[in-house]
């Protein structure tokens, strides 16, 4: 057995990637995208029995209250500390520019009913309301950074990052910027194996954080014939390979679910390995299929 793999069998759902600034950051967590209000306690509960510890969340998502509701009853009850957990947030389009960014994480905290999150990111390069093209974006997602340092600085967030930046997001942000981001959430799957980006972050110290990991369980991707094939003969789900791919490569994952035995199955990737040669076959689905939005249209 090659290290690689010896290394892999070792990794459980406390194991972490160790930011740039020494953060440890969950590899696996909860995403709580399209959770709807109501279901939120009986997922958070779910998830936290089974082990999670990290929770992913957006100002847009509109759930942070309900979530920072169950915190709260968890924290007050003893069952939990707030040190126990990691939580990230995100500001959206529409909270871009230096003071739309400092009174969007305030909003977020009191929302969530936090001194600090874990990890803040900027969601996305665009500004609501600016054409893809328009140069406004680049100078207002200067702004924004520059209000994620401060935030930083005061220890609003333990860590800082950005979400669906490219390549070229990246460069300028590096030339500009005093603290470097420490994770990008970007889409990121066998079938959109964005090969380049995950070099490029893991080169410059940017944790890659996978989101859409299931395809949005798109179901003519779980049953891609190959998918399938190299589920069957590791007696996993589609589901449990793809999330296995993703933190072998050492990309963080937080699926989401409402369902509590989904939460369960998306936990259980930790008993097994992806063969290094199943691990190439997947690589090789790369279709550029991407589920979500496409960030190489904003300038």
């Amino acid at each position: 057995m090659s290290t690689t793999a010896t290394t892999h069998h070792q990794l459980t759902i406390r194991s972490t990637v160790t930011l740039t600034n020494g953060v440890e950051m969950p590899l696996f967590g909860l995403g709580c995208y399209e959770v709807p209000v109501d279901d939120v306690k009986n997922v958070l509960i779910s998830a936290l029995d089974c082990g999670y510890i990290s929770i992913d969340t957006a100002s847009v998502y509109k759930n942070e209250e309900a979530i920072g509701i169950v915190l709260r009853e968890l924290f007050s009850t003893g069952a939990l500390k707030r040190e126990d957990l990691f939580i990230t947030t995100k500001a959206s389009s529409s909270e871009q520019g230096y003071d739309k960014a400092m009174e969007a994480c305030a909003n977020s905290l009191k929302r969530l009913g936090l001194d600090y999150v874990d990890l803040y990111l900027v969601h996305w390069p665009g500004v609501a309301g600016n054409q893809p093209t328009d140069p406004l974006n680049s100078t207002t997602r200067a702004e924004t950074w520059r209000a994620f340092e401060t935030l930083y600085e005061q220890k609003k967030c333990r860590s800082i990052g950005v979400s669906n930046y490219t390549i070229a997001h990246l460069e300028e942000l590096f030339k500009q910027c005093k603290v470097r981001p420490m994770v990008n959430q970007v889409e990121f799957h066998p079938f959109l194996y964005n090969k380049e980006l995950m070099d490029f972050c893991q080169s410059n110290g940017v944790a890659l954080e996978a989101y859409a990991s299931l395809v949005r369980t798109k179901q003519d991707s779980l049953q891609d014939k190959v998918l399938v094939e190299i589920a069957t003969k590791l007696q996993k789900t589609p589901a449990q390979v793809l999330l296995r791919w993703a933190i072998q490569k050492n990309v963080i994952v937080i699926p989401k679910s409402v369902k509590t035995e989904r939460i369960q199955e998306n936990a259980n990737i930790f008993g097994f390995v992806v063969p290094d040669e199943d691990m190439t076959t997947l690589d090789n689905l790369n279709c550029n299929r991407r589920v979500c939005w496409d960030p190489y249209t904003i300038l």
